[in-house]
């Protein structure tokens, strides 16, 4: 038997122009009724009110200055430079100042995968998932330094309780319990163009994850910022799920970040063209920005230096160092990032439960916006073929394929420093599948002291595992 809404929700939704809802309340059993009634109280109408007063009516663009080249920092150019970065980042690995930080909360269906896009099988020969992979780095990390590293996972609504019985499915991919920490991704509610909110199902609203930037702020909320700085964590390395090359805790970039005495650092790399589909590092009054493809006219995206190298060729590729302190100074009093609009088409439901869809706006926020907020901002850049192979697409550019091909093509250059170089086709690419285990070497140092002789009659996987 259903009843109407409680007389305080009820009072709620009048007051904040959502009494559409009301007559969905009809259709709702009991237990349906009190969940929803729950998420409602929960909403920050107050934030909506303004977000839709905003992507309603914009405020004026306030001028800016011209986009000027970053100041980077190249990996690999200086070898003094590096070694002194490397040392310091070294001793905050082995004084457990450091954790990583992988932001998690996407699913695979892009790529035709069912489940989190953490469990991905992602590596060249023995098709290991992303987290089991990340995992693995981060054991080799501890290994190396003496100290565990903590590993944070971020996830969101819907694939916490996928992620969890996962990673305790394979026994935390021998991950200690007291070093992996899971805490999930804050949601906003989306709404039609006339600022209602929409129902994702009978009595459940349409919401959305509020965005990469959502990161710092549910770290706040969840308790686990404050429970790292009390142990002792100085550094936040932060790395997206997708990107198998991703160095985990690279001691160059944690140490090049401290001497410099930064708060948010990003590594980059160069643009493959100038079409090339991703935010670029600029400079603007002084200050470090990314700049997202779409809003960078042609003539700057297209702008050449006298070498011939794009002008604005530093492309971001999400993997950034946060300062702990930071972070907390940044939430302490109010969530301090902006907030973007995103026009969508929304699946919803009406109040028979027909499938419908309707034109409004999705809210989320931006990591790297934190830049604007951060003392000595600090940009490395690093050789893409060494550190960027994201699985974003089913095929094609940035797909598992591309991928593979990638993590093969550093193993073959691992190889080759180690004396075993390993057949090669026409275009450089190895002539086989090749793996290595971080387990078994993480960098090409601990490559060349195993002395390997790979048999490449087959596929190649160097590891115990």
């Amino acid at each position: 038997m259903s009843s109407p809404a409680s007389a305080d929700v009820a009072a709620l939704l009048r007051k904040h122009g959502q009494e559409h809802l009301l007559p969905h309340f009809d259709v709702l059993d009991a237990t349906r009724r009190a969940s929803f009634e729950a998420e409602l109280r929960a909403t920050d109408f107050d934030l909506l009110a303004r977000l839709v007063s905003e992507a309603k009516n914009p405020p004026p663009v306030v001028s800016e200055g011209e986009p000027e080249p970053p100041d980077v920092v190249r990996k690999g150019d200086d070898a003094v430079r590096d070694a002194a970065a490397r040392a310091a980042g070294e001793a905050l690995l082995r004084d457990g100042k450091a954790a990583a930080l992988v932001v998690a909360g996407g699913q695979g269906s892009r790529l035709g995968h069912h489940g989190p896009k953490g469990t991905f099988p992602a590596t060249p020969v023995k098709r290991k998932s992303l987290f089991r992979l990340f995992s693995e780095k981060v054991r080799a990390l501890g290994a190396r330094y003496g100290r565990p590293v903590p590993f944070l996972v971020m996830t969101s609504e819907e694939n916490h309780a996928d992620t969890v019985a996962f990673f305790e499915a394979n026994d935390r991919f021998g991950l200690l319990p007291t070093q992996l920490h899971f805490f999930t991704q804050g949601m906003l509610p989306a709404v039609d163009e006339s600022g209602r909110l929409v129902l994702k199902a009978a009595g459940e609203l349409f919401r959305s994850p509020n965005g990469h930037g959502g990161t710092l702020q549910a770290l706040h909320t969840s308790g686990l910022l404050a429970k790292l700085r009390a142990a002792g964590v100085e550094e936040i390395f932060y790395f997206q799920v997708d990107n198998p090359l991703a160095e985990v805790c690279d001691p160059v970039f944690l140490g090049g970040h401290r001497l410099a005495d930064g708060e948010f650092g990003s590594k980059v790399v160069a643009k493959s063209g100038p079409d090339e589909k991703v935010g670029v590092m600029v400079r603007r009054d002084g200050r470090l920005a990314v700049v997202e493809y779409s809003d960078l006219p042609a003539s700057l995206r297209e702008a050449r230096t006298e070498s011939g190298a794009l002008k604005f060729g530093a492309g971001n590729i999400a993997v950034h160092v946060l300062r702990a302190e930071f972070v907390s100074r940044l939430v302490a009093r109010g969530f301090a990032l902006p907030y973007h609009v995103a026009r969508k088409k929304l699946p919803c439901v009406d109040v028979e439960g027909r499938a419908s869809e309707v034109a409004g706006f999705k809210f989320e926020t931006f990591v790297f916006d934190a830049l604007a907020f951060a003392r000595n901002p600090y940009c490395l850049e690093v050789r893409r073929e060494r550190e960027f192979a994201p699985i974003k697409n089913a095929s094609g550019v940035d797909s598992p394929a591309s991928s593979v091909e990638l993590q093969s093509r550093l193993a073959a250059e691992w190889l080759d420093a180690a004396g075993a170089p390993p057949p090669r086709g026409p275009d450089g690419a190895p002539a086989v599948p090749l793996e290595i285990s971080p387990l078994y070497a993480d960098s090409p140092e601990a490559l060349n002291a195993k002395r390997p002789k790979p048999d490449y009659s087959k596929p190649v996987y160097l590891g115990a595992e």
